[in-house]
Parts: C-alpha cells; structure tokens; sequence
C-alpha cells in the first residue's frame, strides 16, 4: 500500500503487518515461546490464572505475544464426516437389532474455544508515539512503531496513551517494552519470530495491503459457509486510529476477546485542547491588561 503521509516517509517499502486469523488458531503458544526466544524477555512467572488455560492473562512488558482461551457456551455447527454408525453397528452386530438413536447433544455439549494471539496493533495515528518526551518510540521505515529502550526515561506517558493497553513498564526497571515486530528480523529480509512460528498460519505476515485482501477474501468464505458473527477488526484505515498495522479476524464482538470496540487515538483532542488553552490564556492576560490598565488610569484622575 502507499506510504500514509503522517508516517514520516516519503520513499520507504511497503508497510508490513500482521493478519491473524483466530478461526485456525489452535492455542499452542508456540508464537509466544518464539517471541520470548528471540527477544530475550524474561518469563513471566508461567502460572495458571485459574480461569483458563491462559497462563499469561495478557500483554506486558514481558508478554508481546498473549494467547487468549475464551471458553463459551454457546452452540457450534454439527460436523458430518460421512460415517453412520447406526448402519455399521447393525453391520457388525449381525443379528438385525436395531442401533441405539444418536443422541441429541445437550446443554454441556455446546461448547467452544476461542483462542487469539493478541500483540501490539502498530497504530496508523499512534498517540505513544505522540506524548513520548524523549523520542524513544518512532515510527520505522516499515510502518511499524518501535521502542528505543536505551533511551526511555520510564515517564510512563505512552501507558495511559495506548488505546489498547498493549505498553506497559517493566518492574524493577521502569522502562517501557512492547513488540517491535521483530524489526532487527526485517532488516535483514525475514519475517518476525512469531509468524515464523505459527504451525497453522494463523499469524500471517506480509505487506499491509495485501493482507488486508486476503482477509476480506477469507471473511466472505467464511460467511458464504455460515458463519455469520465472523468480522475483521482493525483493517479498516477509516476507523478511530487509521487502521492497525496488526489486525483480527474475530468470531465474536470484540469485547470477548478483551479488546475495545471503537478504539480512537487518545490524542486526537489534543490540537483543539491546545487551541482553547491558547484562547483561554490570551482572553486572561487580554482581561489582567484591561483592569491594569485601568487602575491606571484611575490613579492618574
């Protein structure tokens, strides 16, 4: 896709992205084991929260990647594999009895897992990127947005920026860490660790746009066969931070998977903010002059 002209480049590649695709997640956590491996971030303490089998709970400073388990009940389609048992029981039974009747799945039986690897989403309109003092993070080449930990000074601004809750400070150290989508890996033409990873390519890597193609491809198929709460979510540049560098494609509201369903960059007030301030400083000092220049005035009678 073409450069977006807030990016801050006017000759640079493609912007490159993640599209995951939750509907073949398997829950391995494989991405998050590759992230950890490649990055050098310290575990995390490895232990089960009780409510899941999500033994992170979230991203952090020491989770870039985090596998959700979503447990619902909720009914899912009946597969049929072509195999009538009712027929091969009487096959082997031989003696003509009649095969006991399938039973009819019960409340326990509709259930499902939805798993996501959630990660950083590499805003288009990035407010960390806007209220850090100290340049430690910027916007790379490749469109994504990368922290300089050598040269955060642990502010923590960018924390309450993010609409996401994807940044977060390290404790016992106070700097900020998120993913970087492997941006030493894609300087050198590889793509990030995490992708690499994926046994079932439900992260997938490649230039934004065409991801974005595919996913809209890969939505249609799945609402032509049925499944009509699938969605995309973060594709659309239209939407309250210009479109994610990093989106989903979903099989439920947003919400269930922990992430905000109208996300909009914190910062976008901030111009008119400044402008009412502006206002509201110079109507004060416009007011201070006017009552000294007519106390004044009045010593002067």
């Amino acid at each position: 896709m073409s450069a977006e002209p807030d990016l801050g480049y006017s000759d640079r590649p493609p912007r490159l992205g993640f599209f995951t695709d939750t509907t073949v997640c398997i829950g391995c956590k494989a991405c998050e084991v590759a992230c950890k491996e490649w990055n050098a971030i310290p575990d995390d303490g490895l232990t089960l929260t009780g409510m899941s089998y999500d033994n992170t709970g979230g991203l952090g400073a020491d989770t870039w990647r985090h596998v959700a388990f979503i447990e619902q009940r909720k009914p899912i389609a009946r597969q049929d594999p072509g195999l009538h048992h009712d027929i091969d029981v009487l096959a082997m039974a031989g003696n003509g009895s009649a095969a006991p009747p399938a039973q009819a799945a019960g409340p326990g039986d509709r259930f499902r897992w939805l798993m996501a690897s959630d990660v950083c989403k590499h805003c288009t309109h990035a407010a960390c990127l806007d209220v850090c003092p100290t340049g430690s993070l910027f916007r790379t080449e490749f469109g994504t947005v990368v922290v300089q930990e050598d040269i955060c000074n642990g502010c923590g601004y960018c924390v309450p920026a993010c609409p996401y809750g994807v940044i977060d400070q390290r404790e016992g150290d106070g700097r900020v860490w998120k993913c970087t989508l492997c941006y030493d890996r894609l300087g050198v033409g590889m793509e990030p660790a995490c992708a690499k990873a994926c046994p079932t390519d439900s992260i997938q890597f490649g230039p934004l746009d065409e991801l974005r193609e595919r996913a809209r491809d890969r939505l249609g198929l799945l609402h032509e066969a049925g499944v009509a709460d699938a969605r995309l979510y973060g594709e659309d540049p239209g939407d309250g931070v210009g479109g994610d560098g990093a989106f989903f494609l979903l099989l439920d509201e947003p919400e269930v998977y922990g992430l905000p369903p109208d996300p909009v960059v914190t910062t976008r007030d901030l111009p008119a903010m400044w402008r009412h301030v502006a206002g509201a400083a110079v109507s004060l000092a416009a007011g201070a002059l006017a009552a000294f220049a007519g106390t004044m005035l009045g010593r002067r009678r």
